[in-house]
């Protein structure tokens, strides 16, 4: 596809883009995605929105319950815009990265660098000085806005060139300081539809992070896709979930689809379980995006004190993870709401295949979104029958486009995007997911899929959470291997592992039994609270036990 005339006086990220021909085919079939040539994001998300619904209307809530209208927003992103391109002289183009806990603040700082043509990092408040490095020299930042409370790694990163503004402080020239001095309206720089936008890295879980670039026109993709067509939110609806805007989760589920929606956000600095229940109790959220752990957790939490309102939900999003049928059926029975499953990924920027309402099937992550299409494929591209396990490969309005990364090749095949997790089709157009492509565990030539032992543990009364991966085996291969947290109590012993080891054996073949099971306090996850299985692999050796005082991960 032809490039458009880009409005980038720093042109690095177009012309790091990949090569034409290894970029995925892109569909804009549905009406609501034939977008004009020029196009700014943040002015479609905050200036259109403010004229179809009004400035009056609330946008943004924190913690505390301070609410900003949208004509508020408007005028805080606007005075920001002009304190990027007046006094830090930010030329459309150029990669400003972002970091801090998820505040209104830091999403007004989001939406000033779309509407002044610049390119937003996202980073997340956790990430420590030598990833926002990495970072940093991949995307060539030359500006930082990041919450004072956050910026001390940022200057231990010693980026060369990098000029940081913090935001919050009490400083003269903190960026909110300064913005005050600045007028109250900002016209948006009239970027191309197919500008990038974003800069997003991938989260971690394999150990070596992807810069993914995303245009414009990708930012209101996700919303006129999978939010205007399954989600469908309402402009009274609150939304809330515990995906930080440095995960593109977070920025579509708590920024993009919200503001899409004339709808409010609530912005939580901390957002685990326990607070997301208090939170929705408090504020009467209608809509919340989390993953089948939180949901987990939250139900234990809500059976243990007695239970949480949490009445005023409508639309529960699950993602990040596999959404276990044990999960989503305990989900439904304590709360009678059909929790939304789906898959997305950073290189896509949101979800692709979903269902919702009468179109769930516990078990599966639904059809392809509006939008978008999807096969099961081997690994040559070639499409898989109907009932038997491939490669997922899908295609729509989004794809990736690595930044100057080599792996651009193996993730797009033949114009879709493979996107590395074995899927099944059914015969009725439903996926089922499997596993990850590299969590297939062959032992002693037996297949077998993590996911399905680890659904079969959740089982259990006593597990908690698990992961379930192949280890080396002089043996077999590989064997399998379960890393188990259990509940408070329970004894991490080899009886307790034996029970467990046969419970999965009275619901899955023998062969798929964990071999071993290592109790943990927790297990290691990203910043954004994707299971790092690639950190389990690395710290299992041949003198482990089950002993847990001897397991490295008890406390990541």
């Amino acid at each position: 596809m032809e490039l458009t005339p880009s409005a980038h006086h720093d042109t690095f990220a177009r012309d790091h883009l990949p090569p034409p021909g290894q970029w995925p085919h892109l569909l804009f079939d549905l009406p609501g995605l034939r977008y004009p040539d020029r196009l700014n994001c943040g002015a479609e998300l905050l200036d259109r929105t403010v004229e179809q619904f009004g400035a009056d209307r609330p946008a943004f809530l924190d913690g505390a319950g301070n609410v900003w209208t949208y004509g508020q927003l408007r005028e805080r992103v606007d005075r920001i815009a002009h304190v990027l391109t007046s006094d830090l002289d930010v030329k459309p183009g150029n990669r400003v990265l972002l970091r801090g806990p998820t505040t209104p603040w830091l999403a007004a700082c989001w939406l000033a660098v779309m509407k002044a043509g610049a390119v937003a990092v996202t980073v997340l408040a956790q990430q420590r000085a030598s990833e926002l490095a990495v970072m940093c020299e991949m995307a060539r930042c030359s500006h930082a806005l990041c919450d004072v409370r956050t910026v001390d790694d940022l200057v231990k990163a010693e980026v060369p060139g990098l000029r940081i503004t913090a935001f919050g402080g009490d400083a003269p020239d903190d960026l909110l300081s300064l913005a005050l001095a600045r007028p109250a309206v900002y016209e948006a720089v009239p970027t191309a539809a197919d500008d990038v936008a974003l800069i997003a890295f991938t989260s971690g879980t394999t150990g070596r992070p992807k810069g993914c670039m995303h245009f414009h026109r990708d930012v209101l993709a996700i919303a006129d896709t999978f939010s205007a067509h399954v989600l469908r939110p309402e402009p009274d609806d609150l939304f809330a979930g515990s995906p930080p805007l440095g995960f593109t989760f977070g920025l579509g589920g708590l920024v993009v689809f919200p503001l899409r929606a004339g709808a409010r956000a609530l912005l939580l600095e901390q957002s685990g379980p326990k607070q997301l229940l208090t939170a929705i109790e408090e504020h009467r959220v209608s809509v919340l995006f989390t993953a089948p752990t939180a949901y987990r957790v939250m139900m234990e939490e809500m059976d243990r004190h007695g239970g949480h309102d949490v009445s005023s939900l409508r639309r529960c999003v699950s993602a990040g993870e596999n959404l276990p049928a044990a999960t989503w059926d305990a989900w439904h029975a304590r709360t009678g709401l059909k929790l939304i499953n789906g898959i997305g990924a950073t290189e896509l920027l949101h979800i692709f295949i979903s269902a919702a309402d009468g179109a769930v099937r516990p078990g599966t992550t639904g059809r392809p979104v509006p939008g978008w299409q999807a096969r099961v494929v081997d690994r040559l591209g070639a499409d898989v029958p109907d009932g038997q396990e491939g490669l997922l490969a899908v295609r729509g309005p989004v794809g990736c486009r690595y930044l100057a990364d080599p792996r651009q090749g193996e993730y797009v095949l033949d114009g879709w995007n493979v996107t590395g997790d074995t899927y099944v089709r059914e015969e009725d157009g439903y996926f089922r997911y499997v596993a990850r492509a590299d969590d297939m565990i062959v032992s002693a030539g037996f297949n077998v899929a993590g996911p399905q032992v680890e659904e079969a543990l959740l089982a259990h009364p006593d597990v908690v959470e698990v992961a379930v991966v192949g280890v080396p085996d002089e043996l077999r291969g590989q064997i399998v291997v379960a890393y188990t947290v259990v509940r408070d109590g329970v004894p991490r012993d080899a009886e307790t592992s034996a029970a467990l080891r046969a419970f999965v054996r009275s619901r899955l073949v023998p062969y798929k039994s964990p071999r071993k099971i290592v109790f943990l306090d927790a297990l290691p996850r990203t910043a954004t609270g994707k299971l790092q299985r690639f950190r389990l692999r690395e710290a299992h050796g041949e003198d482990r036990d089950e002993d847990p005082r001897r397991d490295r991960l008890g406390t990541p």
